[in-house]
């Protein structure tokens, strides 16, 4: 959620934030409204209340038929304290519906514009120019015994696959790879829950347009995630943490599930858009005024696996119609992907700002003591997507496919070669 202070401050940039993202102003209003509801609400009920404290003390001195006359107003004083406290309660919820309706501000420096919007902020490499006509991943994968789509379909549906054989290695490989890359940042490694609780999904801000993405246990009341940020934003909800030596980090592994709704049609060949993938989500709790400078950090990390696979890619600037609920600025790394001549993400990183925080009640103590709200950020540093990149980047004319350097002393291969 925003901060308040800033809308009733500054609602003109509430609505700027809003504009620019594709969205309805008049959120900001209906926000605005509520909150001064709820105060006046309080404002009487806390009245009422002094009133009634004072009444109390009165009736204790007064005797006789003055006693009976006092009480008789206590017992009308009484029902309109509770009227108020009521109108307290449905106040306390409008309020909490319109103020979690409302996007993050989007960061000014963000390009505005929807989808395609983005800006290049840097190209890293060259694409390949092949002597012969490359092979997609897909068609790879299967020769290279890496990868089974049929049986995947024919197990669970749709989307779905097995990674066999050297697939399998090369996954475990990569995450490794990125697990101690991580783990030598200082990240704390983790492996979270896959399965969180509705409170912790609404927490980071998937529940509202994107919640048409996310696999719901009805019978449960739990959501499996779509990454584990989610989980690792709620591992310190409602704590006071200590960011006296710096940011907290860590580097969640886990298994990750996407409806995909919405994507009919698209991306249905091989495994850059499916329904669960494996990933290394990077996850940073910061204050405030640090977490443009951790925003630069992620980014860096995500750099310096991207060069260890080396493949094209390229950094863009993620447009504000394009940000997601919580974000207020996201970088994304495109892989070149030489059968589609396109850039694809691989990575991923947002500044949430205080967002996600102050739904989850993180906060951290100021240098006077006084509790504040915490940032997070977040940003991935590998997925299953990868093997997309790498198979068709460093194919040879024979099928095989040249695995990159600093990736085989965690594959124990120099060369992945089709099978027979």
């Amino acid at each position: 959620m925003i901060d308040l202070k800033v809308l009733r401050d500054d609602p003109d940039a509430v609505r700027a934030s809003q504009r620019a993202r594709g969205e309805d102003p008049t959120t900001v209003d209906a926000l605005l409204s509520a909150d001064e509801r709820r105060r006046s609400v309080i404002s009487r009920a806390d009245s009422l209340r002094a009133e009634q404290k004072v009444f109390g003390k009165q009736v204790g001195k007064a005797k006789g038929e003055e006693r009976e006359a006092l009480l008789a107003k206590g017992k009308e004083l009484s029902a309109e304290v509770k009227a108020a406290e009521a109108a307290q309660h449905e106040a306390d919820q409008a309020l909490d519906e319109a103020h979690r309706a409302l996007p993050n501000l989007v960061d000014p420096a963000a390009p505005v514009g929807g989808e395609d919007d983005y800006t290049v902020l840097e190209h890293v490499g060259t694409p390949r120019e092949f002597d012969f006509t490359p092979l997609d991943h897909l068609d790879l994968g299967v020769r290279l015994g890496a990868l089974d789509m049929e049986r995947g379909a024919k197990v669970s549906g749709s989307r779905f696959y097995f990674l066999t054989g050297i697939g399998a290695q090369l996954q475990l490989a990569l995450l490794n790879m990125a697990a101690a890359q991580a783990t030598a940042a200082g990240f704390t490694l983790m492996i979270p829950p896959v399965l969180v609780r509705p409170e912790i999904m609404a927490g980071t801000g998937f529940l509202g347009a994107h919640a048409s993405e996310i696999y719901r246990l009805r019978d449960d009341d739990l959501y499996l995630v779509g990454t584990s940020e989610v989980a690792l934003a709620g591992y310190h909800a409602d704590e006071i943490i200590d960011l006296s030596a710096g940011p907290r980090r860590y580097a969640g592994w886990s298994s990750c599930f996407r409806r995909e709704a919405g994507s009919y049609g698209k991306d249905t060949r091989g495994i850059i858009r499916v329904h669960q993938f494996d990933k290394i989500e990077m996850f940073s709790y910061c204050k405030p005024e640090d977490a443009s400078a951790e925003h630069q950090r992620l980014l860096d990390w995500e750099k310096q696996m991207l060069a260890k696979i080396d493949v094209p890619y390229r950094i863009i600037d993620t447009a504000t119609g394009d940000l997601g609920t919580s974000a207020a600025r996201k970088f994304d790394c495109e892989a070149w992907v030489p059968t589609q001549k396109a850039y694809r993400e691989l990575t991923s990183t947002s500044n949430c700002t205080t967002f996600q925080a102050r739904r989850l009640g993180v906060r951290y103590r100021d240098e006077n003591g006084k509790p504040q709200t915490a940032a997070t950020l977040n940003g991935t540093l590998a997925t299953t997507r990868w093997i997309v990149a790498i198979l068709e980047n460093h194919q040879q004319a024979d099928g095989s496919v040249v695995v990159p350097e600093a990736l085989r002393p965690f594959l124990g291969l120099d060369v992945l070669t089709p099978v027979a």
